[in-house]
């Protein structure tokens, strides 16, 4: 193995949450800081609430309504295509649909 590689590891590294519990583990820094641990997450507390940092709900609805839409385009376009591809119609179809 190549010697001074590798970083320095902690072993007291300190972990700091936003809800203000700190705890030790082992790593690469000092100190970490995280959103969410186990005194503050729903998983562990047991609460109905949801955990939405990166507006993932938002995302994903305006995701499915762009699909839905879209959807709605595309079923358009094959309807379009398929009465163009009928062929032209004789003279008496076309007459009869003057009526």
């Amino acid at each position: 193995m190549k010697a001074n590689i590798h970083p320095t590891y902690y072993t007291d590294a300190q972990v700091v949450c936003v809800c203000g519990n700190k705890f030790s583990v082992g790593s690469t820094k000092q100190t970490i800081h995280v959103e969410l641990c186990y005194k503050c997450h729903p998983f562990y507390t047991g609460e109905q609430r949801f955990v939405d940092t990166a507006s993932r709900i938002q995302k994903f609805q305006t995701k499915q309504k762009k699909a839905v839409d879209y959807k709605k385009v595309v079923t358009k376009k094959v309807e379009e295509k398929k009465q163009q591809q009928e062929g032209p119609k004789s003279l008496r179809e076309m007459l009869m649909g003057l009526k």
